[in-house]
């Protein structure tokens, strides 16, 4: 017999789900299975489905993008020698790996999806809660996601105008479609979506492997001559070293990731802190022996008037293969733009949640469990900026934003730890991790501002842009009620539009 269940989730909105609701059978599970289970008879949420594979391929496939593929040639630029741009690449990777590990105990303390949004509002409120998400939903995460792209659809159609410059149109064009093909697939199935990150990752891991056993064959048949004098022509200034590590952290970028999808997890106390300490040491190991290998087979003066050092080491060492190289740089942006999309729209729906965005934004799909509209406005907004004349000046605004937050996200960890003492901690770590992190982040936020003060004026007026905004849609609590219920509406309509409900909406048959 069928039955038909009746959702109310905003105003007079009613979305009537005919047939059944299919009935949950739990047989020889753990209790976090049951849990589960319980939470599902209880009403619509998303599901953990991602594993500890799904984990590590998640934060492997995010920070191994095109980074490593082209910025050893940042590093080394900027450090001097190729003895200490190895140093630097060794030491960027223990940084993220410290800073991960305090987002370890931020995630198992604070089990809710958002990453630093989350940890920054448990920790000092709405009010810095709110700037981050304001300056991650319009700057941050889209602008990521439209150079991704286009870096993809640049080494997808460069090869078809072989010397001459590949039109600047048919790569945006390329890269919409690529924005929008991997929404639907975020749309539709979040396994899908895990099969096409354990894929790429598997093909960026592939392609290195390729460089590195290419690379050491060539030294092991006595190609050493670019290591004979490793630490030559070192720039030992405060400034360059700093950053040469800028260009290296930047390849690390998407270590908290994860972090941003904590409810999906299966048993996050456990799988989080094994998936990072499992990543981030097999993330530095690539990234090293790549580099050595790039140093074995390119000389210093190669890599400096290289723009993308894997393509320059592929025509110098696979011969007629070299045009895997562009595929493999292909697969690694595409995979990490997948993962990027995947995680990012999570941050988006925990803030629309919490009231921090319209909650349209925090409806899920009543048949696919998945976070439609969060996915759709994340898109909107990546597109239209892919219509600016240079996208990519907007990293230059924004680039110690995110170090600023990162760092009140590790001071929150320290605030915490005498504010909240008696908090569940499933990890604990030393007092040394995040002192010795905080240092770090503080030292690359205060730096820009004698390097580069215009940068850091707009990147700090965004940010402060978003106060009156605060006030205007959440401190003001008595809004007139025209604008009450054009808010009420346009909920209703996105509710109706992508057949959505909010979490946790059905409750056997009632609200």
């Amino acid at each position: 017999m069928l039955n038909d269940h009746v959702v109310k989730p905003h105003g007079n909105l009613t979305v009537t789900i005919k047939g059944k609701m299919p009935e949950t059978k739990v047989k020889n599970t753990t209790k976090e299975e049951e849990a589960e289970a319980s939470s599902s008879e209880r009403g619509f949420k998303m599901k953990k489905e991602l594993t500890l594979l799904d984990g590590v391929a998640i934060i492997v496939g995010v920070i191994v993008g095109s980074g490593i593929f082209v910025s050893p040639k940042g590093v080394l630029k900027y450090s001097g020698s190729i003895g200490m741009a190895l140093i630097v690449w060794i030491l960027s990777g223990i940084l993220s790996m410290l800073g991960a590990l305090c987002y370890a105990e931020l995630g198992t303390m604070i089990p809710k999806s958002g990453g630093d949004y989350a940890y920054i509002m448990e920790a000092f409120g709405p009010l810095p809660a709110f700037l981050y998400l304001w300056v991650a939903l319009f700057i941050l995460v889209p602008t990521g996601n439209a150079i991704t792209a286009m870096t993809f659809a640049q080494y997808i159609i460069q090869p078809l105008w072989g010397d001459c410059k590949a039109p600047v149109e048919a790569v945006r064009l390329l890269a919409a479609a690529t924005i929008c093909g991997l929404t639907v697939i975020n749309c539709y199935n979040v396994k899908w979506v895990t099969r096409v990150t354990d894929t790429f990752t598997a093909t960026k891991i592939v392609a290195l492997i390729i460089i590195v056993i290419a690379g050491l064959a060539h030294l092991c048949l006595g190609h050493s001559n670019n290591f004979n004098t490793p630490m030559e022509d070192t720039n030992w200034d405060p400034s360059h070293i700093a950053l040469s590590f800028y260009s290296g952290l930047f390849s690390y970028s998407g270590w908290n990731y994860l972090n941003y999808v904590t409810e999906e997890l299966k048993n996050p106390y456990r799988n989080l802190p094994k998936a990072i300490c499992i990543s981030m040491p097999l993330v530095t190991f690539i990234y090293v022996v790549t580099n050595v290998a790039y140093f074995a087979v390119l000389s210093r003066n190669d890599i400096l008037a290289s723009d993308a050092v894997a393509i320059t080491f592929g025509d110098k060492m696979l011969g007629f293969a070299s045009f895997l190289m562009p595929v493999f740089v292909a697969c690694a942006t595409f995979g990490s733009l997948n993962g990027a999309i995947f995680a990012s729209s999570r941050l988006f729906f925990v803030g629309a949640r919490d009231g921090h965005l319209p909650r349209a934004i925090s409806l899920i799909d009543v048949k696919r469990l998945t976070p439609v509209p969060s996915l759709i406005f994340m898109c909107m907004i990546t597109l239209f900026l892919l219509m600016a004349s240079d996208v990519y000046v907007l990293i230059n605004y924004v680039q110690f934003v995110e170090a600023l937050f990162i760092t009140i996200s590790v001071l929150g960890l320290l605030y915490m730890r005498h504010t909240k003492p008696n908090a569940s901690r499933p990890i604990r770590v030393n007092y040394i991790l995040p002192i010795a992190f905080l240092i770090n982040c503080t030292f690359l936020v205060i730096f820009p501002c004698y390097e580069s003060p215009v940068e850091v004026g707009v990147g700090l007026a965004i940010i402060l842009l978003g106060i009156p905004v605060y006030v205007v849609t959440i401190w003001w609590r008595n809004k007139p009620r025209w604008l009450q219920g054009l808010f009420e509406n346009f909920n209703d309509s996105c509710a109706k539009l992508f057949m959505c409900v909010p979490e946790q909406a059905y409750e056997h048959g009632k609200l």
